[in-house]
This record gives structure tokens, C-alpha cells and sequence, in this order.
């Protein structure tokens, strides 16, 4: 079967997502003022609650986190190799699956990585670094391999050894080994921002993170031309 070509730039992500109903998913969107799964994906921004953040500085801050929407990364942004369509993928992800049972793991909490704020769990988890690594492997057949100007753009900040072979292997330094759990709040902050954002942060994702993290499901997102932003295409539970 001849499949039609793929529109320039599109690319797709598998991620997690917290279920659509939990306090976790709602704390995320309503900070980014942003909802993925809703068409338009717009929610009102959290203006009454910014404290000594300014709303511009707020709508600066979250801009590229509110593209990408409220999410952990498992399988990063990939365009598709050619013979290889949407509902292939779609079905791929479906039997995925249908294979893991759900899981939770400990609580995530406010954490400054790198120089952005986003929420990480207070323990390592090796459930966690599993599933990430298997959707890295299992859906790699349907990778189309990178611009080499995409691969000179990841090298500017630095890679170590082991990144750069990620890098070549798998299109993105930061799997398997690598790999951190985390959902991006902010952008890169400077000075004493990140101290004021936290401080508006805590108290809206308090009763978010009073739990262990529930994961039961995977995502696949679709960013329709570059730019865009990413929007849930359908959300794949867990057996």
C-alpha cells in the first residue's frame, strides 16, 4: 500500500499525560492556560494568582512549555519515516498499550533543572526509566532520521559521550541513561525569578502533589506544522 506523503513538519511525540480528571492535570493546564486535549487547547490564565509575576512576565516565562502542553517526554518530537502513516502509529501505540499494566510511583515535586522549573519525582524510578526506554525502542521504526542541522542544533550546548551516541542512535541526547523524568513548567529564568515563581507555584500544585504519581496510559501528540502547538491526538490506557 502507497501511503500519501507526510506534510512538511509534522511531527509526533508520544508522552505521558496525568489522567484528564486528576488535580495534577488541571494544576498543569491552568498554569500553562493551556489544555492539549480540548480543541484550540485555550483555558483561562491563572491571572488572579501570578503574586509579584506579572502577567507578561508569566506568558514569557511559560510560552514554550505552553506549545509543547502540559506533559513528561517518553518518546521525543519525530518526524514519520516514509511508508509509514498516522494510523500505524496509532495502532502501534494502541497494542503498546494494551501489553503494561498501570503503576504509580512517588510523589513529584517543584524542582529548578538545568535553570527551568518543572515537576520531578522525589525518588528514581526504575518503572518509570523502563517505560520511557520501551517506547524510545519500540516505536523507533516509525522515526524518520533527522536533518543533519537538526543534529548540529543539540550539539551547541555540549553533549557528553554518551549523548552524543543517544544523539546518533536515537535522535535526541537525552534517553535511556540519560533520561529524566520531568514536566516543564517555565522556561530558562534568570536571576531571582525562579524563587518568585516557585513561590506562586507551591501553593497551586499543592494538592497535585500530595500523592504518588499515578501512571496508568501513554499519549500521542501532534505538532502540525512547526511552530504549532502539540495537541493530544488520543490518550492509550494501560490494561
Amino acid at each position: 500500500m502507497t501511503h500519501p506523503p507526510h506534510p512538511v513538519g509534522e511531527r509526533f511525540a508520544v508522552y505521558f499525560l496525568p489522567p484528564a480528571d486528576s488535580p495534577l492535570w488541571r494544576a498543569g493546564c491552568r498554569w500553562l492556560g493551556r489544555d492539549a486535549d480540548r480543541p484550540g487547547g485555550n483555558v483561562r490564565a491563572p491571572t488572579a494568582d501570578l503574586g509579584s509575576i506579572s502577567e507578561t512576565e508569566w506568558a514569557a516565562a511559560t510560552a514554550e512549555p505552553r506549545r509543547y502542553g502540559f506533559h513528561a517526554t517518553l518518546k521525543p518530537p519525530f518526524r514519520l519515516v516514509d511508508g509509514c502513516d498516522l494510523a500505524d502509529l496509532d495502532g502501534a501505540l494502541a497494542r503498546f498499550a494494551a501489553e503494561r499494566r498501570a503503576f504509580s510511583v512517588a510523589e513529584l515535586r517543584l524542582k529548578v533543572l538545568d535553570g527551568f522549573l518543572a515537576l520531578c519525582p522525589v525518588a528514581p524510578s526504575s518503572d518509570l526509566n523502563a517505560l520511557a526506554a520501551d517506547c524510545v525502542r519500540d516505536f523507533e521504526a516509525f522515526r524518520h532520521p533527522p536533518d543533519p542541522a537538526d543534529l548540529d542544533r543539540r550539539r551547541l550546548r555540549g553533549l557528553t559521550p554518551r549523548q552524543e551516541a543517544n544523539l546518533t542512535a536515537w535522535g535526541y541526547p537525552y534517553v535511556l541513561d540519560e533520561f529524566r523524568f520531568h514536566m516543564t513548567l517555565t522556561g530558562r529564568l534568570a536571576g531571582d525569578a525562579a524563587v518568585r515563581f516557585l513561590d506562586v507555584l507551591a501553593p497551586m500544585f499543592a494538592e497535585a502533589l500530595s500523592g504518588p504519581l499515578f501512571v496508568g496510559g501513554v499519549a500521542l501528540s501532534r505538532e502540525q506544522s512547526p511552530g504549532a502547538p502539540f495537541e493530544t491526538l488520543r490518550r492509550y490506557v494501560f490494561a
